[in-house]
């Protein structure tokens, strides 16, 4: 199971996870809390479904949601950034992006930017699942989330 792997690598490492999620509305919480122990490893979610939420709970600037939208890679290591800030977490992972259904053409259903934060810094990167619908797009967003974070875990 790979959030369990996930959390063994937090506590190989000695650090909890924080989480901050918009599209997946807490999907990657829920999946780190499902397995037993986790308490030891996952520190808190933060689900920022809302631009404001996202302002008010992660620190995420209103000039960064105008100039490049919610569904940005700047966004993604604003609220990835916020959630390492305001938490007890060494390692935090942000999603935010459009399951659908919709989208447009500058910003196509199942577009995801993912953010990565520890104390050294923040990476980001956006995967194009596809308009493969909502509950899909979600579930894949949880998977590689998990793997983002075990990667920068054993990393």
């Amino acid at each position: 199971m790979q959030a369990a792997d996930v959390l063994q690598a937090a506590r190989d490492r000695g650090v909890m996870i924080a989480t901050a999620e918009s599209c997946t509305g807490g999907l990657i919480a829920g999946a780190l809390t499902e397995v037993p122990g986790s308490s030891e490893a996952f520190d808190r979610g933060f689900v920022t479904y809302s631009n404001g939420a996202k302002q008010q709970m992660l620190g995420v600037t209103s000039d960064t949601l105008t100039e490049f939208g919610a569904v940005s890679e700047e966004v993604a290591a604003q609220m990835a950034a916020g959630a390492l800030r305001n938490s007890d977490a060494g390692i935090a992972v942000s999603v935010t992006g459009i399951a659908g259904p919709g989208g447009s053409e500058h910003k196509p259903e199942g577009r995801v930017c993912f953010g990565i934060a520890q104390a050294y810094g923040t990476h980001t990167e956006t995967v194009e699942f596809g308009a493969i619908g909502r509950h899909r797009v979600r579930a894949a967003t949880v998977e590689h989330a998990l793997q983002l974070l075990l990667d920068a875990l054993r990393g």
